[in-house]
């Protein structure tokens, strides 16, 4: 079989249908001499004359119309089973969709995501989780992570496709009946509070640091934190206050009377927020899929993605 191009067989075929070898050139788009060329080859390999001319056209041996019936099935499934473009219907989808997200991830992208997707999907579970950057690169390449959605600096890979969804910026939160009624701090102010400081896995917070830090802006920090979950009631309970990202500080505020939001004295530097997937699954039909929902839920219509 190693010996026989399957090229060979389109031209079977045509020949069955056209039963003229300039008619099947036409049909193939080549010239005359290749199909007759074609033809021998298959004579050859076969034993067989295949084709035989009959008055003005060419009919098929018993051998030709066993091989052509065969010829037909093998190139209807490489047609349908190779070369078309996989149907992906998301209401057959079963198993989990598994995201990467941080903390501050889940509250901004799951509530939309899970409503949209248990609508469309609705055998399917989705699956959250948290993983440091090195075991999301591996999780992406093998399928086990279908898409990281959020703030992760180390996915910077030729491996990895990325698209900003959204960037967001930073705000403050203090308690509610806090001495300082202000809705937005100047810069004294902001010194002379004491700070709450989240170091959390997810690195959004190394973009507020570090912007203080340039321009050196250095706070009183009397707590740090890895969990954003912990900042919001901690704040309630005291005077301190936290610079967190505006999607969260919002939520926390809304979700708590004791909370409320506050205006930096600085122009907030922003985040980019962005789905990443592995080149890997660029084309898989379920994945881009997935990213397609993903974009039109949070992609922000003048954001442009990468």
């Amino acid at each position: 079989m190693s010996e026989l191009d399957l090229n060979l067989l389109y031209v079977l075929v045509a020949l069955d249908d056209c039963r003229s070898v300039s008619d099947a050139a036409v049909k193939l788009r080549r010239s005359q001499p290749a199909v007759s060329a074609a033809l021998g080859k298959l004579r050859s390999f076969f034993d067989d004359p295949l084709f035989v001319r009959i008055g003005n056209s060419m009919q098929p041996t018993p051998r030709g119309r066993s091989v052509v019936g065969s010829a037909r099935v093998i190139l209807g499934r490489i047609g349908a089973d190779i070369i078309a473009t996989p149907v992906f219907d998301p209401a057959t989808l079963t198993g989990p969709i598994s995201l990467a997200m941080s903390d501050v991830g889940e509250i901004v992208f799951l509530p939309k995501l899970l409503k949209d997707l248990r609508r469309l999907a609705p055998q399917a579970s989705i699956n959250a989780v948290s993983l440091p950057a090195a075991q999301i690169a591996d999780g992406l390449e093998s399928g086990t992570v279908d898409l990281a959605m959020g703030y992760f600096p180390d996915l910077k890979k030729n491996n990895f496709f990325q698209q900003v969804l959204f960037t967001d910026g930073f705000i403050g939160l203090l308690r509610a009946d806090h001495p300082l009624s202000t809705k937005k701090l100047n810069l004294k102010q902001f010194l002379q509070l004491e700070h709450v400081v989240v170091r959390a896995e997810s690195r959004s917070q190394e973009v507020i640091e570090g912007y203080l830090k340039r321009k050196r802006i250095q706070r009183r920090v009397v707590l740090t934190t890895p969990h954003f979950g912990s900042a919001p009631v901690i704040v309630a309970q005291s005077d301190l206050m936290v610079t967190v990202p505006e999607p969260l500080a919002h939520y926390f505020s809304a979700a708590s009377p004791q909370v409320r939001v506050v205006g930096l004295p600085f122009p907030s530097p922003r985040i980019p927020l962005r789905q990443i997937w592995h080149r890997k699954f660029h084309h898989d039909p379920r994945n881009r899929w997935l990213r397609t929902r993903t974009a039109e839920l949070f992609q922000a219509p003048t954001r442009e993605g990468l």
